[in-house]
């Protein structure tokens, strides 16, 4: 793991600029980068080892879909996002180490999975599991972000071996040293664990990989996909999915109009210090108060941001620093800087750093076009959950289903022969969209975006209130929201209880939300599509 060594690493940098060239149809547009050398930090350069005075650039994308994918990457703090995915990580084991070669040539797979993250790794074992051929596509990249997920739900996936620390409760601080019991145990996940247990998955079911970038899809005269990597190979499929990463608009398409993508950045670290003031026994999911007092206000008081802390032990603690979201990303120097100053002031002294890390979560957004023959999952199928940021256990828990959509059109397809015809193939694509993004889920998700628009308008003081008024609800409507378990029809009572009980600012500003933003239509559209 790297350590404070890696925040030099952006110091030594090359800046770009954008430019923008439309595409022929005039609907998509490319960012193209001009490079040139700055001091400032822009792109990072990656060290051959810790302390080496011989440095190598990173390589870039120079090109993006369009605005938004480029946002959905990392946008302006892309060199820290890039800096977080190349960590090294010993442990964890290669997939071309592990996983037979995907073999080239006239062979045609039944699926493709692009993306050899959570979401991709579970989607492409439980398919194979099914029988169906698979194939997994992407660099051979460990997980290098520490997930933390509430334990019931990852033992209810069949995973509490992956889970390395689970505290018996989870706290939240508002504007007070009482804290409110959240009454939910939550564990942090160990990455090699889970890394290691998906990876055995798709050994024990067949899954054949190859360690590359996916360039397009296309179509072939059969109606096969066409997957194009790097070197001109190409992987002829039934199906392909992308599991890529919410930064995916080079192979999928979007719908036009959707909400604008916002931001969770958070920046962390795990250390050893002196002067701990929180129980190693309890989890902190949210410290909202105030540490800062009448300090003079800077920058970074114009994002409201919470303090997430895992203490391990009376002297070892995982810190982060969030913003839950915001329009445009809050800097990750500026995160890191609040976080510092928010110890300093607790009187918490950093004996020693063992990790650092940069968390850059998109969230919000359109979905995906789902008339469009490609498939998606996980991020890319804008599976994040919007007002949280949580989507690893969404993604892994409908994994299973999923394949078994995937796996029984496949089936119906081969046999009655039905891929040889393209409207056909089109056909098979939208049974397994409709399958992914039902109606119901539209609606949960419309619900979600418009308390997404609501938390980035309010101040700290307006997030407090809110949430003061959401941890009154009851235990299964507070815990039901953050997990993405409650149905369409429990968020409208959800709706209701909340604004029963909350005070009258708040009350007036659900309403003016309701009528002003345009989430708040989006959202009353969607409950009464029939």
């Amino acid at each position: 793991m790297e350590g404070l060594a890696a925040r030099n690493l952006a110091a030594m940098a090359v800046s770009v600029y954008p430019t923008m060239s439309s595409s022929r149809s005039g609907k998509k547009h490319t960012l193209k980068y001009a490079h040139s050398c700055s001091t400032s930090p822009a792109f990072p350069v990656r060290c051959a080892s810790v302390g080496s005075e011989s440095c190598l650039a990173l390589p870039v994308k120079e090109d993006f879909a369009d605005e938004e994918d480029y946002v959905k990457a990392g946008g302006s703090e892309l060199s820290f996002v890039q800096m977080q995915q190349n960590k090294d990580m010993d442990h964890q084991s290669k997939l071309s180490d592990k996983l037979p070669r995907i073999i080239i040539g006239d062979n045609v797979l039944d699926l493709v999975v692009i993306g050899c993250g959570p979401a991709g790794l579970a989607l492409a074992a439980e398919s194979a599991k099914l029988g169906l051929n698979v194939g997994l596509i992407g660099p051979d990249l460990p997980f290098t972000n520490n997930y933390g997920v509430w334990e019931d739900e990852f033992r209810d996936l069949g995973l509490e071996r992956c889970i390395e620390h689970v505290w018996r409760d989870t706290i939240v601080y508002l504007d007070d040293n009482d804290p409110i019991s959240v009454g939910r145990a939550y564990g942090r996940v160990s990455r090699h664990l889970l890394h290691e247990e998906l990876l055995k998955r798709c050994v024990e079911s067949g899954v054949s990989y190859l360690s590359t970038k996916v360039d397009r899809i296309t179509e072939a005269s059969s109606g096969h996909r066409l997957v194009e990597c790097e070197g001109n190979i190409v992987i002829p499929c039934r199906l392909a999915t992308v599991a890529s990463g919410a930064a995916s608009g080079k192979l999928l398409e979007y719908e036009v109009g959707g909400p604008r993508v916002s931001v969770q950045t958070a920046y962390g670290i795990e250390v050893e210090v002196e002067n701990n003031p929180y129980d190693p026994s309890l989890m902190v999911f949210m410290d909202y108060r105030d540490f800062m007092g009448d300090k003079v206000e800077c920058l970074e008081a114009q994002y409201p941001t919470f303090l997430y802390a895992m203490p391990m032990s009376p002297t070892k603690v995982f810190f982060e620093e969030t913003c839950l979201a915001s329009k445009d990303a809050m800097p990750f120097e500026l995160l890191k800087n609040k976080l510092m100053s928010r110890l300093e002031t607790m009187g918490v002294r950093i004996v020693r750093t063992y990790e650092e890390e940069w968390s850059y979560i998109p969230v919000g957004g359109s979905l995906p076009n789902t008339e469009q023959k490609n498939l998606a999952f996980g991020a890319a199928a804008s599976m994040v959950h919007p007002a949280t940021g949580y989507s690893v256990v969404r993604s892994l828990s409908e994994a299973p289903k999923y394949a078994s959509t995937i796996a029984n059109i496949l089936k119906q397809g081969h046999a009655r022969n039905m891929l040889a015809s393209s409207g056909i193939s089109e056909n098979i694509s939208m049974q397994a969209w409709n399958a992914l993004w039902p109606l119901e889920r539209k609606r949960q998700r419309a619900f979600f975006l418009f308390g997404l628009a609501l938390i980035v308008q309010l101040d700290t003081e307006g997030i407090r209130t809110f949430f003061h008024s959401f941890f009154r609800l009851p235990k299964w409507m507070s815990q039901g929201f953050l997990g993405s378990t409650l149905s369409s029809g429990d968020l409208l009572l959800f709706a209701l209880y909340m604004f029963v009980i909350a005070p009258n600012d708040m009350r007036k500003c659900l309403i003016n939300h309701l009528i002003s933003d345009p989430t708040g239509a989006i959202m009353v559209k969607s409950y009464l599509t029939i």
